[in-house]
């Protein structure tokens, strides 16, 4: 079974389904109409540098002369270096964490059943939206204020998804993978891999699905804070997610392991260490550069200080904005949406504004 230990309670928010809203079975943005516009976002160094403290480039001399086009250009080549230096700087400072994990569920009621009784989470809340014709449920193994959580969607009426080849599975950290595994056998569950080490490796391991085909990684660890430990994405060149993860999101390589018998490499990147925090897996499969996404996965949820900023950062590191910063319209809280090179959508929000949703 899983066992926690006390978490500290942290100042970083959960991003409910917000971020997004859902037409008929699927998930579509916030109309472009309602987007918070504002000067902050404009795509020229000139602008980014509003943030991060630069001054712009002069092109011309006081008597009005142009400057030569090389020195020009050596001049914005500078300027943008150390846009990203300064924007860099401030992303390894902010004060981020993964919140949650947002995903399509057939049946809700059915899959709530499921985690509580054969993974051993707790149904943290629950809220209906009539009017959009959706539910969530969050559950979890703590509270959203200091746990990575999972936000299960149901939209009325779609009792099946795609769950697509580039999604990999979630992980859990549990005490005993066989006693784990023997109990979702006597529940009904699916076991997909019995237990045993990993390939490669000497951890013991085993797979389970869940009632909609998500599968679930379960590793035999002491007790954790963070039981609900990984969400795995496959990628298609690593070195390239890598380095935008670390760029644009802050996040800290923790381990890297290639496995050439099997023809993968997966990088482990996180904010904490992977026994006290939950963390990204990222694999490549030798070769393979794109995957089919499917419409089951939606996205992760990460807190930040400054959504504003967080948007500028993932700008100029390569990262797409899909929603610009700015309050969601009836409420006030905060957020910016963005996809990773390889189109993986993450969903930034303000981390006060989400404890005052919270209450």
């Amino acid at each position: 079974m899983v066992r926690i230990l006390p978490m500290a309670s942290t100042i970083r928010p959960s991003l409910s389904s917000l971020a997004t809203t859902r037409f008929g079975g699927g998930i579509s943005m916030v109309n472009s109409s309602k987007r918070f516009n504002s000067l902050h976002f404009a795509s020229s160094v000139q602008s980014q540098s509003q943030h991060f403290g630069l001054k712009s480039c002069k092109l011309f001399k006081q008597e009005g002369n142009r400057k030569p086009s090389k020195t020009i250009v050596n001049m914005t080549q500078g300027s943008t270096a150390t846009t990203q230096e300064s924007a860099l700087e401030w992303v390894k400072s902010d004060k981020r964490r993964m919140l949650h994990v947002v995903y399509r569920v057939g049946d809700l009621d059915r899959t709530i059943k499921f985690y509580t009784e054969c993974l051993g989470m707790k149904l943290l809340r629950k809220r209906d939206i009539p009017e959009e014709r959706y539910t969530n449920a969050f559950l979890g193994y703590g509270p959203e204020d200091s746990h990575f959580v999972i936000e299960l969607t149901y939209n009325y009426g779609v009792d099946k998804y795609d769950i697509g080849s580039a999604f990999g599975h979630f992980g859990i950290a549990v005490d005993d993978v066989a006693k784990t595994v023997d109990l979702i056998k006597a529940k009904g569950g699916t076991v997909t891999r019995e237990p045993g080490p990993v390939k490669g490796g000497k951890s013991i391991i085993a797979f389970v699905e869940d009632p909609d085909g998500y599968k679930f990684e379960l590793i035999e660890r002491g007790p954790t804070p963070e039981p609900l430990c990984q969400v795995m994405l496959r990628v298609g060149d690593l070195d390239r997610a890598i380095t935008f993860y670390e760029k644009a999101f802050g996040m800290e390589l923790l381990r890297r392991r290639d496995n050439p018998e099997y023809k993968y490499t997966i990088a482990m990147m996180g904010y904490g260490p992977e026994d006290k925090s939950a963390v990204l897996e990222l694999t490549y499969n030798y070769g393979v550069t794109e995957y089919d996404k499917g419409n089951a996965y939606a996205q992760i949820a990460i807190g930040t200080d400054d959504v504003y900023k967080t948007a500028e950062a993932v700008k100029l590191f390569g990262g797409k904005i899909t929603r610009e910063p700015g309050p969601l319209p009836g409420i006030s809280t905060k957020i910016t949406a963005c996809l990773d090179p390889d189109g993986w959508k993450t969903v930034f929000v303000d981390n006060i504004d989400f404890v005052k949703e919270l209450e």
